[in-house]
Parts: structure tokens; sequence; C-alpha cells
């Protein structure tokens, strides 16, 4: 399980432990300006990994915006890091918190289980005015023992037996806003809508000023759903789910999928229907 740790953990860390850190800010509007960010100054040790370079595929037919990179070249990058599948490593963004989740989700998927979001991202880092750096570490590089855990990823095939109602008590939740979940606006995929029988819930809703809400308040976000219940969450392109992914898991859900193709990969398919 990705867990969620505030900035006096992670400099506790720093100081003591043998640890490593992914900054992965970035900004949709503006691929290049998480790397400038990061190169102006970022969280000692930390290495830079991009949504789109390094968390991400080359986009084709399916599979979405945001597909899953090759494994073994996300793995490479992992190792060049110096990071193993025993390693803590702690991810951090700005503080939107989709960035870093992105990344830690798909570290728990690739077997490793020791792996941290930074709370409130870099904003709240340097609120403090906590120790900062240009200095671009070089570690030895690692071996990285992959064990994959297909449990956390939903695929196509499995979306659609949800639809289908083939695959009974499974609960899709769409993480847009509310004005992509009723198709009265899309400003970037091709179609507008959502996947028949989803239920809305906002990943901004889980958190307030880049901070996740308490695990209490994150269980009333979801007093409606039950927690014996299969639960696949999506958004657009599998970025923005992150986050309700792991506020699910705060809450105390166990059975949550991401569906990492999400909508944008859902009306790949002609045949499939939308709400």
């Amino acid at each position: 399980m990705v867990k969620i740790i505030n900035k006096e953990w992670l400099l506790e860390k720093i100081r003591k432990a043998d640890i490593r850190i992914a900054d992965c800010r970035f900004a949709l509007g503006d691929p290049t300006k998480g790397k400038q960010e990061y190169d102006n100054s970022h969280i000692p040790g930390a290495v830079f990994f991009d949504l789109e370079k390094d968390l991400s595929g080359p986009v084709s037919e399916h599979g979405g915006r945001h597909p899953l990179p090759n494994i073994d070249e996300f793995v490479y990058k992992l190792e060049l890091a110096g990071i193993n599948e025993k390693v803590p490593v702690f991810a951090y963004d700005q503080g939107e918190g989709a960035f870093a989740a992105r990344f830690g989700w798909m570290l728990q998927y690739l077997g490793h289980e020791n792996v941290y979001v930074l709370d409130g991202g870099y904003n709240a880092w340097i609120e403090e005015t906590l120790p900062v750096t240009v200095e671009v570490p070089v570690y030895q590089q690692e071996k990285f023992n992959v064990n994959l855990k297909p449990e956390l990823l939903a695929t196509i095939d499995d979306v659609m037996s949800v639809v289908s109602g083939m695959t009974p008590h499974t609960v899709l939740i769409d993480s847009r806003e509310q004005k992509r979940y009723l198709g009265l606006e899309e400003p970037i995929d091709k179609k507008a809508g959502r996947i028949p029988g989803a239920i809305n819930k906002p990943w901004f809703e889980g958190l307030q000023s880049g901070h996740y809400l308490p695990a209490v308040e994150q269980k009333q976000r979801f007093i409606d759903l039950d927690q014996d219940q299969n639960i696949i969450v999506y958004c657009g392109s599998g970025v923005t789910a992150v986050p309700n992914y792991l506020a699910l898991k705060q809450a105390g859900f166990n059975k949550v999928k991401l569906y990492l193709g999400s909508f944008s990969d859902w009306i790949s398919y002609s045949e499939n229907k939308i709400e």
C-alpha cells in the first residue's frame, strides 16, 4: 500500500535513513515545466521522473493518453536511480498529488511495498524553508526484482465485463470533475460523457490545499459504498484517478483497481457505449 506522509517525517528520514526520492512535478499544459522546476531546485537526493517520458508509454490507438510504459524500460530507469524493490521510496509533485500518486501506484504495481507520497508536495516543503538543492544525485545502479501485482490494474476487458453486467458487485468510480462526468463539457478527449453505470467522486474532493483529507473524512466521502465491493477507479487518462485510489485505501477499501487507460482508452473502441 502506498502511504501518505508529511514533510517532517520525510525530513527525518533524509537525515537518518538510506532512502530514494522521486521528484514527479509536471504540468499537463506545459510538459517541460516540471523538469525546469527540478533543475531550479529540488529536495536533496531527489531524482526526476517525467510523467510522459518515464511514467507513460507512447500513445497508440488504444491504451489512453497516458498508457503504461514498457515495464522493462521503466524498471531500468528505477535501477539507474538506485531504486530496488526494498529501499524506501518517497515521491512528491508540486502539491497537486496526482503525479506523485501515479509514480507510487506504479511502484506498488511492480511489487514494491515501501512507497510513500509526500502530503502537500514541494509546496509544503518550501513553505517551511526546508533544505533544497540544485545538485543532481548519482546513485549506484541497483537490481529491481519485479513481482507484478495484476490485482491492482483493471483492463479494458474488466471494465467491459462490469458494464455488461457480467461482473456484479463492482462499482466504477469516475474521478473527473462533474461537468466532464455529465458530458456537459470535454476539454481534452474526443468524446464527452462517462462509462455507463459509473458514479462520480471527483478526485480533488479528497484533498484540501494539496493535502489529503484524514481517513475519517475519506470514509465519509465514500460512505455510500460497501467496503466489500470491488471498485474500479478511472479518470481521463489514468493520472488523477490515483489520488482517489489512495483515498479509498485510506478509507479502508481493499478491493480497489485502477483502470489506467481510463476514459480516453474506453472511447478508443467505437463499439463502447457512453452515457
